[in-house]
């Protein structure tokens, strides 16, 4: 279940109003506030107001506002949609609400969040698209500054290209199939000619360009992006990520990706978890390869998310070679492998002017062979180690590493859940390092690295090793 401080208490929704009553009661700012917005939208709104001050009311005469100079009463809301009470006194407002909720009309009532059953948004109005931004009633000043924002990243044409495309839908629905195809044409329809052609103030031009677009319609062939969904932090995800997942008609993910990064694909595309935790395979690799060759031979655009990156033992070359030798496009999406998000979160320096100039990414399952890998000559030279899945190995490593000559003393850095909110840090020295080995509390991903150059991280926030092997050893 999800956690109750990330869901929302409101459901967003847009209310239609299109040639419907929207109810105004009040004279001053509040209500000229309220007035504003709601003419933003075609509905017929009924201001009422028996004094409404100077600037108000001219503003209801240049814009042919509907004007009834009175206060509330029931009548006037018995055919509204909306109700806001903006009068300034906040008991007549409660009122009001109070009245406008036995006729089951939503109402607002200005500064009183609880007597309000919907919140009015800042608004970008791009009609007929709009985006609105709420902040629950908990800070108008916040969702204006998102407003703000917004504002400037959306194109003053965005409206006349939505209304372009409108005029195009009958006609795509009945030419273009349904699924990927569509989705690439309106994709091509709103990042593409059409769309420089229209912000030029082109419409003619923006015409040709889209009935050329929907002529010479192609099919579509399957596609396969290898996506690293990085260490697990969601705003460490790349803008291309993000994009590709938006355009997936599925989404095969690993365990150790996190809910949030899958949830921000499509909402209709399919997904299949496909496991890949240590210890735990829902599927083996044969069978992913197989599935995403399956999935993208059939037109299928499929995102394979990996933790981390899909090129850093993710086994991406497996997954490549599979699709090459069915014929299928796919691409790669690089995402910040696991070591450097470790780092990032010590402040520690991977190299390291005359202490370090090189690093090992590894596991340290290579170091249970009878023979040394090839990089530990170059650890116990200086190199920075990044020991990727560590954990359950530690003893192992720290072994190996002191027999082939690095000293005991050299220094480690442990983190749990790297770049996430619920990361643990822990420090030492390699003779320490056993001592994380029957951990049963680490649960999440480990990363251990170790080197000189780790001396220089910032150790404020992170708990020593020793004591933790000497409670290991007392029990």
């Amino acid at each position: 279940m999800a956690d109750r401080e990330q869901q929302l208490s409101v459901f967003p929704a847009f209310f239609k109003v299109d040639d419907r009553v929207v109810a105004i009661f009040g004279n001053g700012a509040e209500a000229f506030a309220k007035t504003r917005l709601v003419l933003n939208t075609r509905a017929d709104i009924r201001v009422y107001a028996d004094a409404p001050e100077d600037d108000f009311a001219r503003f209801i005469r240049e814009n042919a506002i509907f004007h009834i100079p009175a206060g509330f009463s029931r009548d006037a809301i018995e055919n509204a949609v909306l109700v806001f009470a903006a009068t300034g006194d906040a008991a007549e407002d409660r009122r009001i609400v109070a009245e406008a909720r036995a006729l089951r009309i939503p109402a607002n009532a200005v500064d009183q969040p609880e007597e309000c059953d919907f919140y009015t948004p800042a608004l970008v109005n791009r009609a007929p698209v709009a985006v609105a931004i709420g902040t629950e009633g908990a800070g108008p000043v916040l969702g204006q500054m998102i407003r703000s924002r917004i504002d400037q990243m959306l194109s003053p044409s965005l409206g006349s290209l939505a209304r372009l495309a409108a005029s195009y839908r009958i006609a795509v629905d009945r030419l273009m199939p349904r699924g990927v195809a569509r989705r690439i044409f309106w994709r091509r329809f709103f990042e593409g000619g059409v769309a420089d052609r229209v912000a030029r103030g082109d419409l003619s031009q923006a015409r040709r360009e889209a009935t050329r677009m929907l002529r010479q319609r192609e099919d579509v062939e399957g596609h396969v992006w290898l996506v690293g969904a990085g260490p697990g932090a969601v705003d460490l995800l790349t803008l291309r990520a993000q994009r590709v997942l938006m355009e997936a008609d599925v989404i095969v993910y690993d365990a150790l990706v996190p809910q949030e990064i899958v949830d921000m694909g499509r909402r209709d595309a399919d997904r299949f978890s496909v496991g890949k935790r240590k210890g735990c395979h829902s599927k083996s690799q044969n069978e992913i390869n197989a599935l995403l060759v399956e999935l993208a031979s059939t037109g299928k655009r499929v995102v394979r998310l990996k933790s981390g990156d899909p090129l850093v033992y993710g086994r991406a070359a497996e997954e490549m070679a599979a699709l090459r030798d069915a014929g299928i496009g796919y691409e790669i999406v690089p995402g910040i492998t696991s070591a450097f998000a470790a780092a990032a979160d010590f402040e520690l320096p991977l190299t390291l002017r005359g202490v370090a100039s090189s690093m090992v990414f590894t596991t340290g399952h290579d170091l249970q062979g009878e023979t040394l890998p090839d990089w530990a000559s170059l650890a116990c030279s200086g190199a920075t180690i990044a020991v990727y899945m560590g954990r359950t190995v530690a003893a192992d490593v720290a072994r190996r590493l002191v027999a082939a000559g690095m000293s005991p003393d050299t220094t480690v850095a442990v983190i749990e859940n790297a770049s996430r909110s619920d990361r643990r840090l822990f420090h030492g020295v390699l003779a320490d390092l056993p001592a994380i080995q029957d951990r049963s509390d680490l649960t999440g991903p480990v990363m251990v690295i170790i080197g000189d150059a780790v001396a220089g991280a910032n150790f404020a926030n992170s708990t020593l090793l020793e004591p933790l092997m000497a409670a290991s050893e007392a029990a």
